[in-house]
């Protein structure tokens, strides 16, 4: 009987010592994808996201490109080839020069390089040669340079 005595006080200590309180259960999803809750707050942060590795992939492959251009640039044939290309073109500039300032040379001249004409013409009389350069899409420059001392 004294187990039975143990029971009757501990349903009688339990009925008279606690109160239940109960409310409804509910499911709530934390991800807005689901529960709709800020929602358009998760949309632009993940559409923020995409875009931003968009981006970031183009830039590297951007960067990976100038990289390989600068590597092709710096072989040494590339290098050399514009060391010669830049020697010509000295050499043909001077040469334009000589003509243009020749006491006894030609008083015109016209020359074609990569497109490009340049004219030249030596007026006698005003102390000057004008030199025009007129690009292939049409561009004009020209230049009026003094005969003689520049008086330095």
């Amino acid at each position: 009987m004294e187990k039975s005595l143990k029971i009757v006080v501990f349903l009688a200590y339990t009925l008279i010592t606690s109160t239940s309180y109960a409310s409804e259960l509910t499911h709530g999803f934390k991800n807005p994808s689901f529960s709709g809750n800020g929602y358009s707050n998760h949309v632009l942060s993940i559409e923020q996201l995409q875009f931003q590795r968009a981006e970031q992939i183009k830039k590297d492959k951007e960067a990976k490109e100038r990289q390989a251009e600068r590597d092709e640039e710096n072989k040494t044939i590339n290098r050399f080839i514009a060391n010669v290309e830049s020697r010509i073109y000295a050499n043909l500039s001077k040469q334009l020069v000589d003509n243009m300032f020749a006491a006894d040379g030609a008083t015109t001249g016209t020359a074609e390089i990569e497109g490009a004409t340049i004219y030249w013409e030596k007026d006698t009389d005003l102390g000057t040669i004008s030199i025009r350069i007129t690009e292939e899409d049409g561009t004009i420059t020209t230049l009026t340079v003094p005969i003689g001392d520049f008086g330095f």
